[in-house]
C-alpha cells in the first residue's frame, strides 16, 4: 500500500517537539542533561521514520504518499517521496544525529541549551519537510521554516558582534530570496492553476494525457485552471525560483554569506549548515528542473533557436563553474580554519550545480542519469565529509580557544586520531580514491566529458587541483611543526565527539567501498523518477491513482 502515514507524521512531531521545548524548559530548569536526552530521542524517531520510508519506496518501487487530513492532492496538500526524496531524506536524519550526539560534548556546559535544541530540530523538521513534500507551497513553508531555525543558529552566541551580523546579512537576503520563490509560486499557481507538483509536472507535459488518459481525467475533474502566456509566466517563475535556490545553496553570485554564517555558528551547527543545508537549494532545483520541467515540458520550448530549459541550465553551469574555481581560490588564502571549510562547501556546491546542468535536451538521457547520480553521491560524499570536517575542527578550536590555522601549529600530534580523521576528510574531499568522493567527482567528470562539455569537466579538475593547495595548508600546520609545549597534559581528545569522528570516518571509507561493489548501479535506479520520462509518469500516476481513489473517482 503507496499511503504512508509516518511520511506526516515525522516532520510533525518533530514540530511539537521542538516548539514544546521551551515549556518543558520551565518545568526542568537547568538540568542540561535533559535537553541533551530530548534532543537525541527525536533525532532516534527522526532516523527511524527515514528509514523506514526509505524501505517503502525500494520494496514498493514506486513513490508513497500521504495526504493531509485525507485530503486528496492537488485538492491538498500531499507528501509525495520517490527514490531522490528517500535517499537525501535518510542522509538527513542520519547526519543530523550526528550532529546531535557531538552537541552533547560541545553544549554541555554552554548556557541556552534548550534553545539550541529547539532550533535544531525545528532545522530538521524544515529540511525532512522539503525533500518529502510533493507541494510547491508547503516548499515554500518548509524552506521559511528552516531558514528561521538557521539564522537563530547563526545568532547563537549572541555576545559577539560577528554572529549578530552574519546573522542579519543571512536573514535580510534570506528572506528576499525566500520572498522571491513565493512570488515564483504566484506565477506558476496563475499559469497552471496547481501547486501540486504531480499535478505540475502532467500539465507542463500535456502530451502525456495520450498515455495516461486516467491522470488526466482525473485532474480535469478537480484542478484548477490558469490563464496567461505559459512560456513566459513558466520562465518569469524559474528565473525568480532558481534565484532562491542558488542562494539557499550559496551558489554564485548569492554565495557572499556563507563565509561569514557558517564560521560563526557553532560548531555542530556549521557542520549541519554545510553538510546538509544548502544542500536543500541543490535538491529544490533538481526537482524544479527535472522532475516538473524536464526535457519536453512546457519550459523545453525552442525560442530563436534554444530552448529555454537548456538555456537555464547553460546559466547553472557557468555559475557552478564560478563557483567551483572562487570558492577553491579564496580556501586557498584563509587563515580561519571555519572560513576555510565554508569556501570548500562554495567550491563544491558549484561542482554539483555543474553536474545538475549536464541534463540538456540534446544529451542522452543515459549521460544525464550519470550526472544526476553522480551529483546526488556527491552531495553524500560532501555532507559527511563537511560534517566530519567541521567536527574535528571544533575539537581544535576548542583546544587552543582559536579558529586561526596559525594557532593549531603543532596541534594535530597531541590529538591523533582527530587529525586523522580530519587528514581522511580532506582526501575524501579532495577524491582521492579509493574513499568515496572520488566516484562521484568521477561520475560528473565523465557527464560533463561525454556530453560535450569538455571545459566543464576542465574547470572540475582545476577546482580540485586548486583545493589542494587550501588542505594541504592545514595539514602541514596541524602536523609538522613541534608539539605546543604549553599545551602538552592539558590537551586530549574526549571520548564522545572521537566516537562520532570515528562512526563518520567509517560511513567515508564504506562509501567507497559501497561505490566499487555496485551501489553506484542501484543509486541510478533509485533516481529514475528524476531523469527519465518512465519516471515522471511514475511520479504523476502514484500520486493521480490514490488520490482518485480518496475523492471516490477511482
Amino acid at each position: 500500500m503507496e499511503v504512508y502515514v509516518g511520511l506526516g507524521l515525522a516532520p510533525l512531531i518533530l514540530t511539537i517537539a521542538s516548539f514544546a521545548l521551551p515549556l518543558i524548559s520551565l518545568v526542568v530548569g537547568d538540568r542540561k542533561w535533559f535537553y541533551h536526552v530530548y534532543g537525541l530521542v527525536f533525532g532516534v524517531v527522526a532516523l527511524v521514520y527515514a528509514l523506514v520510508s526509505y524501505n517503502m519506496v525500494v520494496v514498493l518501487g514506486k513513490p508513497i504518499i500521504y495526504p493531509f487530513g485525507g485530503w486528496p492532492g492537488p485538492i491538498g496538500i500531499v507528501y509525495e517521496v520517490d527514490g531522490l526524496g528517500a535517499i537525501l531524506g535518510l542522509l538527513v536524519a542520519f547526519d543530523m544525529l550526528l550532529v546531535i550526539l557531538y552537541s552533547w560534548w560541545y553544549m554541555w556546559e554552554r548556557d541556552g541549551v534548550e534553545w539550541y535544541y529547539t532550533l535544531l530540530l525545528l532545522l530538521e523538521t524544515g529540511m525532512l519537510g522539503i525533500v518529502y513534500t510533493g507541494d510547491i507551497f508547503n516548499l515554500f513553508v518548509m524552506i521559511e521554516l528552516l531558514a528561521i531555525a538557521a539564522y537563530g543558529l547563526v545568532a547563537f552566541h549572541r555576545s559577539k558582534k560577528e554572529a549578530v551580523e552574519a546573522a542579519v546579512k543571512y536573514s535580510v537576503i534570506g528572506a528576499t530570496a525566500t520572498t522571491m520563490y513565493f512570488l515564483a509560486i504566484v506565477f506558476i499557481y496563475g499559469t497552471y492553476g496547481t501547486v501540486n507538483m504531480a499535478d505540475l509536472a502532467l500539465k507542463a507535459r500535456p502530451w502525456l494525457c495520450l498515455h495516461d488518459v486516467d491522470s488526466c481525467r482525473y485532474l480535469a475533474l478537480v484542478s484548477g485552471t490558469g490563464y496567461g502566456n505559459t512560456l513566459i509566466a513558466t520562465s518569469i517563475a524559474m528565473a525568480l525560483a532558481l534565484w532562491a535556490f542558488t542562494f539557499k545553496a550559496a551558489v554564485f553570485p548569492n554565495h557572499f554569506w556563507l563565509p561569514d554564517a557558517h564560521p560563526e555558528a557553532p560548531t555542530p551547527v556549521s557542520a549541519a549548515l554545510s553538510g546538509l543545508v544548502v544542500k536543500m537549494g541543490a535538491y529544490a532545483t533538481l526537482r524544479f528542473v527535472y522532475t516538473l520541467f524536464g526535457v519536453n515540458s512546457t519550459l523545453d520550448m525552442v525560442v530563436s533557436g534554444i530552448s529555454l530549459r537548456d538555456a537555464i541550465l547553460v546559466v547553472l553551469l557557468i555559475l557552478g563553474a564560478i563557483s567551483a574555481i572562487l570558492g577553491a581560490l579564496v580556501m586557498v588564502i584563509q587563515d580561519d580554519i571555519k572560513r576555510l571549510l565554508a569556501y570548500s562547501t562554495i567550491a563544491h556546491l558549484g561542482i554539483v550545480f555543474m553536474g545538475i546542468g549536464v541534463g540538456l535536451s540534446s544529451v542522452d538521457v543515459g549521460i544525464a542519469s550519470i550526472a544526476i547520480t553522480g551529483v546526488v553521491l556527491h552531495i553524500i560524499n560532501h555532507s559527511f565529509g563537511k560534517t566530519l570536517l567541521f567536527m574535528a575542527s571544533g575539537v581544535y578550536i576548542d583546544a587552543v580557544d582559536s579558529r586561526s590555522i596559525n594557532d593549531m601549529r603543532g596541534l594535530g600530534k597531541l590529538l591523533p586520531f582527530t587529525t586523522f580523521a580530519l587528514i581522511l576528510g580532506l582526501l575524501h574531499l579532495l577524491g582521492i580514491p579509493p574513499l568515496g568522493g572520488f566516484f562521484s567527482k568521477l561520475l560528473i567528470y565523465n557527464a560533463l566529458m561525454n556530453s560535450g562539455l569538455v571545459v566543464f569537466a576542465i574547470i572540475l579538475v582545476l577546482s580540485t587541483a586548486i583545493s589542494i593547495l587550501g588542505y594541504m595548508k592545514v595539514i602541514v600546520s596541524l602536523i609538522v611543526p613541534a608539539r605546543p609545549t604549553e599545551l602538552i597534559g592539558r590537551v586530549k581528545e574526549h571520548p564522545l565527539p572521537v566516537a562520532v569522528l570515528f562512526v563518520i570516518a567509517l560511513i567515508i571509507v564504506m562509501l567507497g567501498i559501497w561505490s566499487l561493489s555496485g551501489g553506484i548501479d542501484y543509486l541510478s535506479s533509485l533516481l529514475n523518477s528524476v531523469v527519465s520520462i518512465d519516471g515522471a509518469r511514475e511520479y504523476i500516476n502514484s500520486m493521480t491513482e490514490l488520490s482518485s481513489r480518496l475523492a471516490g473517482l477511482g
